[in-house]
């Protein structure tokens, strides 16, 4: 089972259409969600997810996810318990 890049920071820029937390679109959210997805596509989506961020932006998303990935929450989530 691949983690959903979601960082729970879900605000999308208006021109974009972008999320500014994980980079996805509404489609490509839509289709984590979907049960038929498959691990490749998943795969395939993190790394166009990576390309497309860049910056700071990129960065923050990295070690949002992975500490999601290792702890079970985003680094966001993660300051709003304490």
């Amino acid at each position: 089972m691949i983690i959903s890049p979601c960082i729970s920071i879900c605000k999308s820029d208006p021109v974009t259409g972008l999320c500014y937390g994980c980079g996805r679109n509404d489609e490509e959210k839509s289709k984590w969600k979907d049960k038929n997805t498959s691990d490749e596509w998943k795969n395939k989506n993190l790394e166009e997810i990576k390309n497309r961020l860049s910056g700071w932006q990129l960065e923050s998303f990295k070690a949002s996810y992975n500490n999601k990935i290792k702890e079970g929450i985003s680094l966001f989530k993660k300051e709003l318990k304490k």
